[in-house]
């Protein structure tokens, strides 16, 4: 017995007692597995932050170049959308990374108020596009912006304040996705009003009012597409509403589109021109754009000639 004490003696105290560093590696092994992969799983979270931070990263390297642009610019709307733009980015990026918060219960007063200042951000920007597309080919100046964020404060005010009834009123989680919810009946109207919008505009286009629109090719295709995927949005909602699993599987899809390609693509459409080095570069591709859609008669390039 004397022996077996003299040996337990003799060992180092790291034998007998847990290693703290070798506890907090294994913690935080533990959290970032679930980060990645709890509630949606590994595809649906990497689908969501990838291409929201690749979308940041490129933000930021570009940020030094469009700077002076900005300052110089004429355009208060194209200024004012940068600015938004950077701010809902990050929001959007933190949406994305924190999806873990959704499936847990300890965290749904903190997503519920990320998911609602993040979707109302990008809510503002869409409906402040809208706006502008609406007021037509002479959309700049104080005035213009003035117009264009009254009535996207207006509506995403309403929305947001309707939103925060059914959460924080009647204990509706709208962001936490269940088959036949109460939530989807005011998801399927908040669709159905922004299909109705984009539905609109794209008709017009097609239509003898399309002169009153901005007369550039890239707005057209940004309806369309934004016009397919609150189609396809508010088709999953309806399906949901009623319990169909596929409603739901679709609503998620949509979803992941919607934040990881939108704000790209409003950069793309309304302000990598912008941007360009060359500004008669991008005088030149405007002019072709609307020259090959059609808004311009046979004449236009003589009576510009004879013009004093």
């Amino acid at each position: 017995m004397r022996l077996l004490e003299a040996i337990e003696a003799a060992l180092p105290p790291s034998s007998s007692t847990p290693d703290p560093a070798a506890a907090d590696t294994g913690s935080g092994g533990k959290w970032f597995h679930g980060w990645l992969m709890d509630c949606h799983g590994l595809w649906h979270n990497l689908l969501l932050i990838l291409p929201s931070a690749l979308f940041l990263i490129y933000l930021a390297s570009q940020a030094k170049k469009n700077y002076p642009k900005i300052l110089n610019g004429r355009s208060h709307i194209i200024t004012a959308l940068y600015g938004f733009l950077w701010l809902v980015s990050i929001l959007n990026l933190a949406w994305c990374s924190l999806q873990v918060w959704e499936c847990s219960g300890g965290k749904q007063l903190a997503w519920n108020i990320l998911s609602l200042l993040t979707t109302s951000g990008m809510m503002f920007l869409e409906v402040s596009l809208i706006a502008f597309l609406l007021q037509g080919n002479y959309s700049s100046g104080q005035e213009a912006l003035t117009r264009t964020f009254l009535i996207s404060g207006l509506v995403v005010g309403l929305d947001m304040f309707l939103k925060a009834i059914y959460i924080f009123g009647f204990g509706i989680q709208l962001f936490v996705l269940e088959n036949n919810g109460s939530q989807w009946g005011l998801w399927v109207l908040h669709k159905l009003l922004l299909t109705a919008a984009y539905g609109l505009i794209f008709f017009m286009y097609r239509s003898r009012w399309r002169e009153r629109l901005p007369a550039r090719p890239a707005f057209y295709n940004y309806i369309s597409i934004m016009l397919g995927l609150n189609v396809a949005t508010l088709f999953a909602c309806a399906l949901a509403a009623n319990g169909a699993g596929f409603g739901l599987w679709l609503y998620n899809i949509m979803v992941i589109f919607y934040h990881a390609f939108y704000l790209p693509l409003l950069y793309v459409t309304f302000l990598a021109d912008f941007f360009q080095e060359e500004h008669m570069n991008l005088e030149n591709a405007y002019y072709s754009e609307m020259k090959d859609a059609g808004f311009f008669d046979i004449d236009w390039e003589d009576n510009m000639a004879t013009t004093p």
